[in-house]
């Protein structure tokens, strides 16, 4: 159980945190036909989409309410309710997700009020679900934001259904990429089971090129889909981020629930897969089993180069742990964490302490304890640069990497691939000799002097020519 210390310095130097808002926008991004508004200047809604942008390299559909001065003192309802009719107007969305600001949660606007008067004064968005979530920027973190949202997002469109014994709810947390989510699809959907997975970026977010384009977002959780979680049968979710969402849906439509940790490992895997065995009544299909004996023999392969490595990591929480956890299992030594933000996960983060800072904390850690891998978000790669130690891209952003949607971390199959990545990664930072490291004792040059003899075809035995030969 690792211990959780507050940086207390003045400032934060290099932010290893993204904020709530970006957070909640993210999760609005993986329900079909959506518009992600942020309530707020137009400063805060740029700067974390260049980030989406960066990321994902795909086309971001995120608006602002645009918020100026005189809006700020005054209130934002007319900002909420123009941005409102102009996105109906224009896009069309089946869902306007709403997220609040650090500017308008300091003037205090009464977001619920305001939607409701606008649904009073303006019939055309009877059509429109409005769904809104309080994340102010300057309290908590990316995966805090994430976490509200999806609770949100039950509250207003979930409602009681009659349940439906072969269909589970899946909620994914913001550590998961597009990948990921479609190997959890595949697994559950191979028990003979049917999954609605909410939020769900493996639609919206995956890279693929649509055949039609449309203001909101492309694919996603439908509507439909959301309104239908109320007759799940059971509800998983992954990291401790959906606990509060999950709950939310057990207390509208009595849905039970398990949350796992992580899905990055082999008995965290084992414990998933006996879960869908229960809930299906099915066994374990053969495919998983070969995939569990292959992950044994990725781990035994993998741990000659993980086994005693110093690592430093500084990611969100249920990420923190994910990776964290696996390096623990690899033999490696967890020697400094850094986070963003409180979470029951690091009560089961296998290290001393967990950090509340930056990355500049993640820096200082790494070269006292003297590190040989750093493991955090492209935001990291210059720390990396000055302590001249190998740089793992995880989290978000990744924006000097492509690929980020299909990189997969969770099952068998990703936890295999995510080792062989690390083990890559630590061979490739093994000194390998030449021929001059070895020069040759006195004795040995003397007597491989010219005056000593003379190689094959007349070439005098030298020692140059004794180490090209060797070479």
């Amino acid at each position: 159980m690792a211990s959780v210390v507050e940086s207390k310095k003045s400032c934060t130097v290099n932010p290893l945190k993204m904020s709530q808002p970006l957070g909640a926008s993210f999760a609005f991004l993986g329900l079909d036909a959506c518009m992600p508004v942020m309530h707020g200047s137009q400063g805060c809604t740029s700067f974390g989409l260049v980030l989406l942008v960066r990321h994902f390299k795909e086309a971001i559909p995120l608006q602002t309410t645009a918020m100026n001065e005189v809006t700020s003192i005054l209130g934002g309802y007319d900002n909420i309710e123009a941005a409102l009719l102009n996105i109906r107007k224009r896009a069309a969305p089946k869902v306007i997700a709403i997220c609040s600001t650090g500017l308008t949660e300091t003037k205090g606007d009464d977001v619920d009020g305001y939607i409701v008067t606008v649904r009073k004064r303006k019939p055309e968005l009877d059509d429109t679900e409005i769904v809104y979530v309080s994340t102010p920027d300057y309290v908590g973190a990316f995966e805090d934001g994430y976490k509200h949202a999806i609770t949100a997002i039950v509250k207003a469109l979930v409602k009681p259904l009659p349940v439906k014994a072969d269909q589970i709810t899946l909620l994914p947390g913001s550590h998961l990429s597009p990948g990921d989510i479609d190997e959890l699809r595949e697994i559950i959907e191979s028990f003979g089971l049917s999954s609605i997975v909410l939020p769900d970026i493996s639609g919206s977010l995956d890279g693929h090129i649509a055949p039609d384009w449309r203001g909101t977002t492309l694919g996603g959780t439908t509507l439909e889909q959301i309104r239908a979680a109320g007759g799940s049968a059971f509800t998983l979710g992954v990291g401790e981020q959906t606990r509060e969402g999950a709950e939310a849906l057990r207390e509208i439509a009595g849905t039970p629930l398990e949350i796992f940790e992580r899905l990055t490992g082999l008995e965290v895997n084992d414990r998933f897969l006996q879960r869908l065995a229960q809930i299906s009544g099915k066994p374990v299909p053969a495919k998983y089993r070969r995939q569990r004996s292959q992950l044994l023999d990725a781990m035994l392969d993998g741990h000659f180069y993980t086994g005693g490595v110093k690592v430093a990591i500084g990611a969100e929480p249920d990420l923190l742990l994910a990776v964290g956890g696996l390096l623990h299992e690899m033999g490696a030594e967890l020697r400094c964490c850094i986070s963003t933000t409180k979470s029951p996960a690091h009560a089961l983060l296998p290290a001393e302490q967990v950090v509340l800072g930056d990355l500049e904390d993640l820096e200082r850690g790494a070269a006292d304890a003297g590190c040989d891998l750093l493991i955090t978000h492209s935001h990291g790669r210059q720390a990396a640069e000055r302590l001249n130690k190998p740089l793992l891209r995880i989290g978000f952003p990744v924006f000097d990497r492509i690929g980020n949607a299909h990189r997969r971390m969770v099952g068998y199959r990703g936890t295999m691939d995510f080792i062989f990545e690390i083990a890559n990664l630590m061979i490739d930072q093994i000194v390998h000799h030449h021929p001059g490291d070895w020069p040759l004792t006195p004795e040995a040059a003397a007597a491989a002097a010219p005056s000593a003899g003379a190689g094959c075809c007349g070439t005098p035995l030298t020692p140059t020519t004794l180490a090209e030969a060797s070479a």
